[in-house]
């Protein structure tokens, strides 16, 4: 039989010196990478099949199925794991003897020692199934260090005792060009463990332990950072991209500029430099290193270096692709979703975000809380239809177009009725689930409007819990449609729950069901607690999503819960005013009241001059009678509204100006302060701490 020859994938460099090696038709079980050489034609021109060894009576027919079926690792000849196969004497690329004419030799156990029967053509066997093994582990990495793992441990043992992996700090990212010197840091290490010879020290001087010592880099270890000189042998050597072994005059110098070792490298062919080129320049190097016990690298262990640092060097590129994309998914979502909920009068906020799953990052569903004038608050969530990347882009259009519409103080059916019109604009087949509700602390009350979204659940501070009954309505981007709002009540101690359809609905589930499951659960989780006290926010939440089965995440989930505490009736103080020019002065008469029957006198002066100022300005423009309110909770706010839409601005007074200074003052006093556009006119208010 003709002995086979493994020959160089293209990206592979010709070794020096080596005859030139013909590309032809893959034999039955070999790997792309490396092709056996064809058998010589006859003189009739005819190509005939090699001859393969009979099967013997009642074993197997296929005796090359059955070599691949006994493990994937087995390494080269020479290794650790290399089937009992050793490189035959001679020179490189010289036949081997005949095998011996037995039908069908069984593999030999991989843990025994290697044996030194066999032939060229069954060692090239060998290095092809373990290179076809390797890169099948190397590809299975999906980000960085999960593929550098995946060379060390389908090199240590098969193909040499010890590893050692440098990549560029930093690792540029598709077409990015690298800026500033080229450096390497060691990423990786595996070696085997050191055993003792017959005096009791280790067996290869303990070089292996320093060279990929992974933590300790004292006392000669491998250097951890190396900056590559302009010109020097290791840059020549990169740039040369084909592996060499270290006894090399060229690998020598580069491999002691690599590693800053103070000990000698192993004498002979028993180390490899190989670099690792990307797809567009070099972004590493590995070194293989075997112990003096162990058979030298052979001349074709230079192509399976080569084969092994391409693979490597390929999936180090898709994984900084893939790290990028990620980072740029998670950035998305992060700023498509509030950083952080406010923290409104009368009401606690809490809330999680789930993607799908880790290979989907981005979704549709958002929630919000929206801060309205008069101390209420608009609570939304929504779902577009989808989680890509043009999902979350439409959701993050949607949700700032229902922030706008939420300052305009709009009604929550009007909210909708934007939105759905917004989402035709967008395109078609933008569709989406939206509610939108809008509580008010002073009145316990809220107002519901949904556009095809699940019913959100209330847990009443009892530990009862119900679905409330509202409205489904279209979904957002249907169009022509005319959406609902229903008026409920607040209770003081209630608990709002706002989801989206992935926490509720799944394969293995329908919605309804879902639903009733997270019923149950916040009744379950409310007996946790004595009975007259709710149970905290944050907790409940992740009780919530424990309703979630392993096989539940078929889509992502947002979840909002919003505690009413409500402002009790005494720590109100409400009153229409006349725009007349006696009303600034009854309004600070008001205040010092409403401030006494609070124990509050130590704000009173502050109050009465930040009351006459916004109540005048009021008064000069306004046509109907303005209000003010006085709310006292963990601070003071002052409310006053009037019928002009035109928002006040801050601005600096000449020092001739007779007036002017009057939000100057407000703004250098109070400690939050701000205007608000209504439906009906504006909302100027302030907030003072409480003494």
């Amino acid at each position: 039989m003709e002995a086979l020859h493994v020959t160089e994938y293209p990206t592979t460099p010709q070794q020096p010196g080596a005859e030139p090696r013909q590309a032809v038709r893959p034999d039955e079980g070999s790997i792309p990478h490396a092709r056996a050489q064809a058998p010589a034609a006859p003189e009739d021109g005819r190509v005939r099949q090699p001859a393969r060894p009979a099967a013997e009576p009642g074993g197997d027919p296929a005796p090359r199925a059955a070599a691949d079926a006994a493990g994937d690792l087995a390494g080269p000849p020479g290794s650790a794991d290399s089937r009992g196969l050793t490189d035959p004497p001679g020179p490189p690329g010289a036949s081997a003897p005949a095998p011996p004419a037995t039908p069908h030799a069984p593999m030999p156990d991989v843990d025994k020692e290697p044996s030194t029967a066999g032939g060229a053509p069954d060692a090239n066997g060998e290095r092809l199934r373990f290179v076809g093994a390797a890169t099948r582990r190397i590809a299975r990495g999906v980000d960085l260090d999960e593929t550098v793992l995946g060379l060390c441990r389908a090199t240590v043992p098969a193909f040499a005792d010890a590893i050692l992996v440098y990549l560029r700090e930093p690792l540029p990212v598709g077409d990015e060009r690298p800026t500033g010197p080229l450096r390497l840091r060691l990423r990786r290490t595996d070696r085997l463990p050191d055993y003792a010879g017959e005096d009791g020290s280790a067996a290869d001087g303990g070089l292996l332990g320093q060279l990929a010592g992974a933590t300790d880099h004292a006392a000669g270890g491998a250097s951890e950072l190396t900056e590559v000189a302009a010109g020097g042998a290791l840059a020549e050597v990169l740039r040369g991209v084909r592996p060499l072994f270290g006894d090399s005059p060229a690998a020598g110098g580069a491999l002691g500029e690599l590693l800053r070792v103070e000990r000698e490298l192993p004498d002979g062919r028993r180390s490899i430099l190989a670099p690792l080129r990307g797809r567009r320049r070099v972004i590493g190097a590995a070194v293989f290193l075997r112990r003096p016990t162990r058979p030298p690298f052979a001349q074709d262990d230079l192509l399976v270096a080569a084969q092994l640092a391409t693979h490597t060097a390929l999936g180090v590129d898709k994984a900084v692709l893939y790290g990028r994309e990620a980072y740029i998914a998670d950035e998305l979502q992060r700023t498509m979703l509030p950083d952080t909920l406010p923290q409104p009068t009368g009401v606690q906020l809490a809330s999680r975000y789930l993607p799908a799953a880790e290979s989907a990052r981005v979704g549709g569903d958002w929630y919000d809380a929206i801060p309205l004038p008069g101390s209420r608050v608009a609570l939304v969530v929504g779902d577009v239809m989808g989680h890509s990347m043009t999902s979350a882009a439409i959701m993050g259009q949607l949700r700032t177009t229902a922030q706008t519409l939420a300052q305009l103080d709009l009604p929550p059916q009007e909210v909708l009725h934007h939105l759905d019109e917004q989402a035709q604009r967008l395109g078609r087949d933008r569709m989406a689930t939206c509610l939108y509700a809008v509580y008010d602390p002073v009145a316990h009350r809220m107002v519901i409007a949904n556009a095809g979204h699940p019913p959100p659940v209330m847990l009443h501070r009892g530990g009862r819990a119900e679905v409330l009954r509202i409205p489904a309505g279209a979904p957002i981007g249907v169009g022509g449609v005319d959406f609902q709002a229903v008026e409920l009540d607040a209770p003081a101690g209630a608990t709002l729950v706002l989801y989206t359809d992935g926490l509720v609905e799944s394969r293995h589930r329908d919605v309804w069901t879902g639903i009733e499951q997270l019923r149950e659960k916040l009744m379950e989780t409310a007996r946790l607690t004595r009975p007259d006290t709710p149970a905290p926010l944050e907790p409940l939440c992740d009780e919530v999503l424990d309703i979630l089965g392993p096989g539940d995440r078929d889509d992502d989930i947002a979840l909002l819960a919003a505690r009413f505490d409500g402002i009790a009736p005494s720590d109100v103080a409400y009153w229409f005013l006349d725009p007349r020019a006696q009303t600034a002065s009854q309004a600070r008469r008001l205040a010092r009241r409403a401030l006494a029957r609070w124990d509050l006198e130590e704000l009173t002066d502050t109050v009465e001059l930040l009351v006459s100022e916004v109540v005048t300005n009021a008064v000069r423009y306004a046509e109907r009678p303005i209000t003010l309110r006085l709310l006292r909770t963990d601070r003071l706010r002052c409310e006053v509204g009037d019928d002009v839409p035109q928002l006040p601005r801050l601005r600096q007074a000449r020092a001739t100006d007779e007036g002017g200074r009057g939000l100057f003052l407000v703004n250098r006093l109070a400690r939050r302060w701000g205007a608000t556009r209504l439906s009906t006119g504006k909302v100027v208010w302030f907030e003072l701490p409480l003494p």
